[in-house]
């Protein structure tokens, strides 16, 4: 199950005299993460490289920023995939130390720079919710509100007019389950209005 993290979290290594500052945090979009990383360049003008890996909304993204191709953003971007993470951008700001490290030692500077960090991230579940809209006379109003609450779904909007409108999110693995109930306690007088109709 794919997850993200709460919040922002950070994590330094030093090695042979090198500093990877790493972080992890939530990122909805590409044009998001561009934005940290600019920022980022802006905090730390005399860092060497700033390499960053991005899962979100179905895009992704690996740059090395510099280093040897495939010894930073890639390997940063395995170990979000690895996690099965999404909206998730991970960065890596590194301060040359004077000492090569070679391909091998980049691979497991940027892997494990991101990879500690993220021990100390609280992931989510990411669940995936379904939008559903329906109309029911005033008379049901009082039993669909209740199986709502039951379903522990999020009521979004009631509309009052000639019938009781209902918008409401709820887990799509049990979306279907839901409406048939509802449908049976209904007895036929709950319409269901696709999103896309509204």
């Amino acid at each position: 199950m794919p997850q993200t993290i709460y919040t922002a979290v950070h994590h330094e290594l030093l090695i042979k005299k090198s500093r990877f500052i790493a972080c992890v945090q939530p990122m909805a979009d590409r044009a998001s993460a561009q934005k940290v990383v600019a920022e980022l360049w802006q905090q730390h003008p005399g860092a060497a490289h700033v390499c960053w890996a991005l899962l979100a909304g179905g895009q992704s993204a690996a740059v090395d920023d510099g280093e040897p191709s495939g010894t930073a953003g890639r390997p940063m971007l395995d170990v979000l995939r690895h996690q099965d993470l999404e909206g998730v951008l991970a960065t890596v700001v590194r301060y040359f130390g004077g000492v090569k490290l070679g391909a091998g030692g980049l691979v497991r500077a940027y892997t494990d720079s991101v990879a500690q960090a993220l021990l100390q991230a609280e992931k989510i579940a990411i669940i995936k919710q379904r939008c559903l809209i329906c109309t029911v006379p005033y008379a049901m109003e009082g039993l669909v509100r209740r199986e709502i609450e039951i379903a522990g779904a999020t009521l979004i909007n009631v509309q009052h007019g000639s019938d009781v409108q209902f918008e409401f999110n709820l887990p799509d693995t049990t979306a279907d389950a839901f409406i048939i109930r509802l449908n049976e306690a209904g007895h036929g007088r709950i319409s269901w209005i696709t999103p896309e109709d509204e």
